[in-house]
């Protein structure tokens, strides 16, 4: 046997043909673009990520069979409802029930579920699947929307739970009012349709109905309102906290700082917002006068926990009282929980700035709670937080008041709910012009990515300075 004949050839390398190396160097570029985002400006990738789920979903709800008569969609009605669906914020323009078609249904509520599972959720998903992996700052910033900044390496494991969580929640919250809607008369699968879409609303907080009366007609009904609070609290409590509490259940000294701060300050908001909302409403004829005591105290906690980000409502915001309203802006600025379904600026940021000022008000040097102390940083971040907001629904009421010619409280009203992606209304969406309507798009968006990738990128752009200049204090108050 010869020598040439011993050795097995060695197969020819196999080129595909022109145009699929084409197509595979596009994609190739995709993915390196992308990668190339995740790791030098993850907060981006989170505002590339949103928008162009929110361009995908437009189109969709623009097409003919989107709509229950068959016909196109305007543009601008199809562009609010689906940044209002990918934003969890619940605001419409057009009836949900009566406007969209079954597929268009189904379009807001894939775009819901999409959208509550977060900025940063989503563009580390965008991340992985395109470039199968996170670069270590990407890593950093995925790790930290999920208050796991210790464990960079299992980032991938907890985006799977935080998919996991939601669907096991919002399947246990559809078991619960599937058997309801059966027994209310309802077909089988138009049961199950409800259930469902009334479970994936409510615990990502986005406020759509399929019914045209909303749930009005279930306002005593509390096999279907405790669900639908249930769903909503557990929602704005946000996936950190869920998964603590997965951990380590009811055992307080288990729980981590953020869990802690988040779990008070939500109780607290959500006894005060009972209180003052029974107090302010109990004798208005217009909305919870009439009723029986057992009702009013169930129509004032279901506003309380509907007000800070759910958008359900029981009630016609135009009928309640001035300060009931004034109170609702409050509770809807306020928000939910971080890295949660819910908008606004986050308890957390309010425990920080509360606990800053009775420090200050104490002369302490820091800021202590449970035994920890709170990092300058985290209070210059929740500064910047609660501005922006402030700023954002100061330059969007602005424009609505020139836009609309609405009175001052109406126009608040809606600004506030647009950015805090709540959705309570009072019927201004749909009466605004189409620049209207950009201009509380615009802020819808804003209100769900703006703050939350302001606080990320924040959190982590510091610089190293060599000197330092000397200090001198400027006179404050």
């Amino acid at each position: 046997m010869t020598q040439s004949q011993s050795r097995p050839r060695t197969p020819a390398p196999w080129h595909p043909p022109a145009q699929e190396r084409e197509g595979l160097w596009i994609f190739t570029r995709l993915r390196d673009f992308i990668d190339d985002i995740a790791n030098t400006s993850p907060a981006r990738l989170a505002l590339t990520a949103f928008a162009a789920v929110c361009s995908v979903f437009t189109f969709l709800l623009s097409l003919p069979v989107s709509s229950a008569d068959g016909t196109p969609t305007p543009i601008h009605q199809a562009l609010f409802t689906a940044v209002s669906a990918v934003c969890v914020t619940g605001l419409t323009v057009v009836s949900t029930a009566i406007h969209w078609s079954f597929f268009g249904q189904l379009v807001i509520l894939v775009g819901i579920f999409i959208g509550g599972l977060g900025t940063l959720t989503l563009a580390s998903l965008l991340a992985l699947m395109v470039s199968k992996r996170l670069g270590v700052r990407g890593k950093i910033i995925a790790a930290e929307s999920m208050n796991n900044a210790g464990r960079l390496g299992e980032v991938g494991t907890l985006l799977r739970i935080v998919i996991t969580t939601s669907v096991v929640i919002e399947g246990i919250l559809a078991l619960a009012l599937v058997p309801r809607f059966l027994t209310l008369g309802e077909p089988f699968w138009q049961s199950v349709w409800h259930g469902v879409f009334y479970s994936i609303s409510s615990f990502n907080n986005a406020g759509f109905t399929p019914h045209s009366d909303g749930i009005v007609p279930y306002e005593t009904d509390l096999w279907i309102l405790i669900p639908l609070m249930v769903g909503v609290f557990l929602g704005s409590l946000g996936f950190p906290v869920v998964m603590v509490l997965q951990q380590n259940g009811l055992n307080w000294k288990k729980w981590n700082l953020h869990t802690k701060l988040t779990i008070q300050v939500s109780l607290i908001l959500l006894a005060a917002g009972t209180l003052l909302w029974a107090l302010m409403e109990w004798d208005n004829a217009r909305t919870i006068g009439p009723m029986a005591i057992g009702d009013k105290i169930t129509h004032s906690l279901f506003a309380s926990v509907m007000t800070r980000s759910g958008g359900f409502n029981l009630v016609d915001q135009n009928h309640m009282e001035s300060t009931t309203k004034l109170l609702t802006d409050a509770l809807m600025f306020a928000g939910g929980g971080s890295a949660s379904t819910a908008g606004g600026i986050k308890v957390t940021t309010i425990a920080v700035m509360f606990l800053a000022i009775v420090a200050e008000a104490r002369g302490d040097a820091d800021v202590k709670v449970y035994g920890r102390t709170i990092p300058q940083g985290t209070m210059r971040v929740a500064i910047s937080v609660i501005v922006a907001g402030a700023t954002l629904v100061s330059v969007s009421a602005f424009l609505l008041l020139q836009f609309s010619g609405a009175s001052l409280d109406r126009v608040l009203f809606e600004t506030i709910s647009a950015f805090a992606t709540v959705g309570l209304s009072t019927g201004l969406s749909a009466e605004v012009p189409p620049e209207g309507v950009y201009v509380l798009t615009a802020l819808m968006f804003a209100g769900r990515v703006g703050t939350v990738t302001l606080a990320a990128a924040l959190a982590l752009r510091q610089r190293s300075q060599l000197y330092h200049y000397p200090e001198e204090r400027p006179i404050i108050g």
